[in-house]
């Protein structure tokens, strides 16, 4: 089957400034795909080029299995990190217009409106002006108005911010309705534990710079054998300095405990007497390593 996305390589530069320095990924069809990375990564600048609001420097975009056609972007919805409402419309007659942007008719724009605003929990606002709606809320309507016609593709940029835990509840309620549709969603976003709970594939950029693609499940495969849990006694300045050990390539502190990734050629008996000359040491247990992790060690490695 063909991939829904596909980048080969794609490049973008400003004058020295290199805001995407080389990425490639493929996005499955049917899949939720998760472009991740810190912030000033070139998350956003990489959608960009994906929906030809910019354009590579060099590089390929493919769309549905070729070469990108203007006509492509139709399938596609499209929800940008920098939001854009008209504030003086009501919340009905603002969906209705952008339904109507993507061919709908008024009635059909109109109807499908209503649809989306009962199934985010928002149709008591549905004569409301925009500009009353909370931050939230005008997310929902955003969220509402990218997928009114029913793209085949969905492509959210930091879907989840400024949302209260009910909504991003909701939103990813959304997500899995969608993928159960056989809908493609790809999402960026900075946050490794939302990714890790929605997504099927991931790509995570550093510096401009795709330095690890794939399906998450076999990355933690790959990576599973070396990820252990530690709960210990000790001071903070001896925590500090878990880090250091040889042969533990990353660390997320916890209270009382960590979450470490051992170098592959690291040998976890060593690395435990190493740590018991640190810390009281009560549980030394190995685990499937976490999204966060596998981040930090591929950020250390890129550097």
């Amino acid at each position: 089957m063909q991939p829904s996305l596909e980048l080969i390589d794609v490049r973008k530069a400003y004058g020295d400034f290199v805001a995407v320095g080389g990425v490639s990924m493929v996005v499955p069809p049917g899949t939720i795909f998760g472009l991740l990375g810190p912030n000033g990564a070139g998350k956003t600048t990489t959608i960009r080029m994906i929906l030809d609001i910019i354009a590579p420097d060099s590089g390929e975009v493919r769309l549905f299995g070729r070469p990108r056609r203007p006509e492509d972007l139709e399938r596609i919805g499209y929800l940008p990190e920098e939001r854009g409402l008209y504030r003086k419309m009501t919340v009905v007659e603002h969906l209705a217009f952008l339904g109507e942007l993507h061919g709908l008719g008024p009635k059909d724009a109109t109807a499908r409106a209503e649809r989306w605003l009962e199934r985010l929990e928002l149709a008591d606002r549905a004569k409301a002006k925009v500009e009353e709606l909370s931050k939230g809320m005008q997310q929902k309507i955003q969220l509402a108005g990218t997928v009114l016609h029913e793209p085949e593709v969905v492509i959210l940029d930091e879907p989840f911010s400024g949302l209260d835990p009910i909504n991003q509840g909701l939103f990813k309620d959304v997500l899995a309705e969608f993928k159960a549709e056989g809908r493609t969603i790809l999402f960026s976003t900075h946050v490794m534990e939302q990714a890790e709970k929605l997504c099927d594939h991931i790509c995570l950029i550093s510096r401009g710079r795709a330095i690890l693609e794939g399906e998450l499940a076999e990355i933690k495969r790959r990576l599973g054998g070396n990820s252990y849990r530690v709960v210990a006694d000790g001071d903070p300045a001896a925590w500090a300095r878990i880090g250091e050990v040889p042969g533990v390539e990353a660390v997320v502190p916890g209270e009382g405990e960590a979450r470490i990734l051992l170098a592959p050629e690291a040998e976890g008996p060593a690395v435990l007497r190493e740590l018991t000359g640190l810390l009281a040491v009560r549980e030394f247990r190995s685990r499937e390593p976490d999204l966060e992790e596998i981040f930090i060690k591929a950020v250390r490695d890129a550097a």
